[in-house]
């Protein structure tokens, strides 16, 4: 790719290059990659030691087994930490995963319903929302609307009504229940965000695995004391043989 312009008579031609290289690193420079004479030292405390010789940085560095990492390299002189660089990268890798783990990411469920559903369906479909809503997502609820149904539209809102008033413990109507062609819709938000949901089934889950856990050591110390009866059973002393139960004459006990 170039460029041409006249100057002055003259013609020039400007080349441009594209230079490529790898990925730019985002890491601070530490140790012996910090290239500047001197530094504003900070200590593993916070505490300010002052502007030193970057080689005096290295050895106290060294002399207390950490790093040297230059925190602030725009800085005029640049501010480098001692710091444990290899525990700091690991917090820090700990604290992002835990906002990942505890961030709220809501999911809409869906659940289709017909106008003449039986009770144990709609038990079942019910369940489902519940369990839905629970988790902390938000579930939509559609009701198809077939043939002469689609003159009956209060039936739907009846229907929709009645879900709602039954879930009302654990969600509530988000968006009102609404046409949209042969479908009804209406969305149901849950009382408890997403996280406060993870905290309870993790709750739930410790309390049923802690039930489960005395369960199996009550039968075992069942089982225990049942072997532990038995082995003390009385048993029948053993007969001393003598010379009229040896079967062989010729053998004299």
């Amino acid at each position: 790719m170039f460029w041409a312009s006249a100057c002055a008579g003259a013609f020039f031609v400007v080349t441009a290059t594209t230079l490529t290289g790898g990925p730019i690193s985002t890491e601070p420079r530490i140790n012996d990659r910090i290239r500047v004479p001197e530094v504003r030292l900070v200590g593993p405390n916070g505490e300010q030691v002052g502007i030193v010789r970057v080689e005096d940085a290295l050895r106290l560095a060294a002399e207390n087994d950490l790093d040297l990492v230059e925190v602030a390299p725009m800085a005029r002189p640049p501010v480098a930490k001692l710091m444990d660089y290899g525990k700091f990268k690991y917090e820090a890798a700990q604290k992002v995963r835990d906002a990942r783990r505890n961030q709220s990411n809501i999911s809409t469920k869906e659940m289709k319903l017909r106008l003449k559903i039986d009770q144990h369906d709609y038990e079942t479909k019910k369940g489902h929302v519940v369990r839905f809503l629970k988790g902390g997502d938000k579930v939509k609820i559609t009701i198809m609307f077939r043939g002469r149904e689609q003159s009956r539209p209060e039936l739907g809102m009846a229907l929709l009504q009645r879900l709602a008033a039954d879930i009302a413990e654990f969600g509530y109507v988000e968006s009102a229940p609404k046409q949209d062609g042969r479908n009804m819709l209406m969305v149901l938000g849950p009382t408890k965000k997403k996280t406060e949901a993870r905290v309870d089934q993790d709750a739930d889950r410790d309390r049923r695995m802690a039930e489960r856990q005395a369960r199996l050591e009550e039968e075992r110390a069942a089982e225990a004391e049942i072997r532990a009866a038995s082995g003390h059973a009385a048993q029948a002393p053993k007969k001393r043989r003598g010379p009229a139960d040896n079967m062989d004459p010729d053998i004299d006990l």
